[in-house]
């Protein structure tokens, strides 16, 4: 089966057919790092990484950008408050951002190019589109002429101009004294007293906001390249302005042949945001939660859908998360790793697992897979069975939910966590079996509240129990 992807300029699922056979150039629109990275960033660092993933297991050769929008107004305002130079700010959170998406099991891009690092590039193609006739200088600034070019307007949004404008939630540039309309949209801004800027043909100044990714991403791929993508946040103004500006300055069009984007991060049914309180950073998420079970609760629901994060949500990931690395462990320490090609319900769930993905990257439907398949393990596990499809359970949980999904941790980590809690419960299983004995005995005789001091003193030991029709599971925590 081919993959299919959803591409936001013409609104439907299209089969993926590359320029050039076999490779993929892909640009993610990266963070501008002012503060530190928050989930809604994880949200869409997770997506792309787990797409990556998906075309080079299909045998494509992915070159992944994304980048650094390290000079802009929110940077350069951090920075005077602070007193510090807006580099120290940047490289700040640059830091920040790099051991967020470690500890989340994110692949590293290829590149990761900086606006700072792209200054000739851009000034080079606000050149061009001067000359060509899109762009005009003001007292100001550069800016772009939309009227030059109204047929490209609305392609990702799929609306007229006035529409998607009062929408716009106060991003489009507000009327400056340089604008011939207020419609366009700054290329090159004249510098300020105080920030930071670049020499150029027109006087010091620094780039507009979304010129940088049009030369940011030609530079690193190309005239034509495959995927452009990022939040649904970006549709507009940013990713119609790259439209504009990167077709325009070329001369043809299209130049991105697909456009994807992933859904937004909600806080118990809100947007998230810092004015309602409700804004969460990445670490600030994972003094809480284990970073593979962050990982687990944002791709419980295909990249395009928004996702609501909630404590239920959480909870539910980690017991999901537990057993699936619980049993892929039991099974690494006791059978080692061997082919699952062969045996037929692995066959079956690979079979559903890879259409899933390969329909826009349905990562909802793997998750269903994996569980299948970590369910039938655990089943054959607890019959204690010496049987190849064990093997060839945690071979296919290694090449699906780890390679493919990233949802394990290395297999020498996790099995000396296994080691460890074997120890921890050998210690302690005698005391712990006369405890279990001792509730079932109280909840005969209806004994809740003898029951409940039971149960509350296993976890105080941190034991975790687990009722089920053939009685009660016990594991450390």
């Amino acid at each position: 089966m081919a993959v299919r992807l959803f591409d936001t300029r013409s609104r439907k699922k299209r089969e993926f057919v590359t320029l050039e056979e076999g490779k993929v150039g892909l640009y993610a629109c990266g963070i501008t790092p002012y503060s530190p990275s928050h989930i809604g960033h994880a949200r869409q660092a997770i997506s792309f990484d787990i797409i990556v993933r998906w075309l080079r297991k299909r045998g494509f050769e992915v070159n992944y950008i994304t980048n650094f929008t390290d000079v802009d107004d929110k940077i350069i305002s951090a920075a005077n408050e602070e007193g510090v130079d807006f580099l120290e700010i940047s490289n700040r959170y640059i830091d920040d951002y790099f051991e967020s998406m470690d500890a989340l099991n994110v692949i590293r891009a290829d590149a990761y190019p900086r606006v700072t690092e792209t200054i000739p590039e851009i000034i080079e193609m606000v050149e061009s589109l001067i000359e060509k006739g899109n762009a005009y200088l003001a007292e100001d600034g550069v800016y772009f002429e939309i009227d030059t070019s109204p047929e490209k307007y609305g392609q990702l949004t799929g609306q007229t101009l006035e529409m998607v404008r009062s929408g716009a939630g106060g991003r489009v540039d507000k009327t400056g004294s340089g604008k011939r309309d207020h419609r366009d949209f700054a290329l090159w801004k004249m510098a300020k007293p105080g920030e930071p800027s670049w020499e150029s043909p027109w006087g010091e100044g620094r780039p507009g906001w979304h010129i940088e990714c049009s030369a940011m991403s030609l530079k690193h791929l190309g005239e034509r390249f495959d995927i452009h993508g990022g939040g649904s946040d970006l549709i507009f103004p940013h990713h119609e302005a790259e439209i504009f500006q990167s077709e325009c300055c070329l001369g043809h069009d299209p130049v991105v042949q697909y456009w994807i984007h992933n859904g937004m991060v909600n806080v118990d049914g809100e947007k998230m945001s810092k004015s309602l309180g409700n804004f969460w950073t990445i670490s600030e998420a994972l003094e809480n939660v284990d970073p593979l079970v962050l990982r687990y609760s944002l791709i419980n629901a295909p990249y395009r859908q928004p996702v609501d994060f909630n404590q239920v949500m959480i909870d539910d990931s980690e017991v999901h998360h537990h057993r699936l690395v619980t049993s892929y462990g039991e099974g690494l320490s006791k059978k080692g790793s061997t082919d699952w090609r062969g045996i037929q319900w692995l066959e079956e769930a690979t079979g559903r697992f890879e259409s899933g993905m390969d329909d826009d990257f349905n990562t909802r439907v793997a998750l269903v897979e994996v569980q299948s398949v970590a369910k039938r393990m655990r089943v054959l596990l607890d019959s204690e069975r010496d049987s190849e499809e064990i093997a060839g359970a945690v071979r296919w949980i290694s090449d699906y939910a780890g390679s493919v999904l990233g949802l394990l941790p290395e297999d020498s980590e996790l099995l000396s966590k296994i080691q460890s809690q074997e120890i921890a419960k050998d210690e302690i299983s005698q005391h712990v079996e006369t405890l279990l004995l001792e509730r079932d005995e109280a909840r005969e005789s209806k004994d809740w509240a003898r029951a409940d001091e039971i149960r509350d003193e296993l976890t105080g030991m941190g034991v975790i129990v687990e009722d089920g029709p053939n009685g009660a599971n016990w594991r450390i925590e």
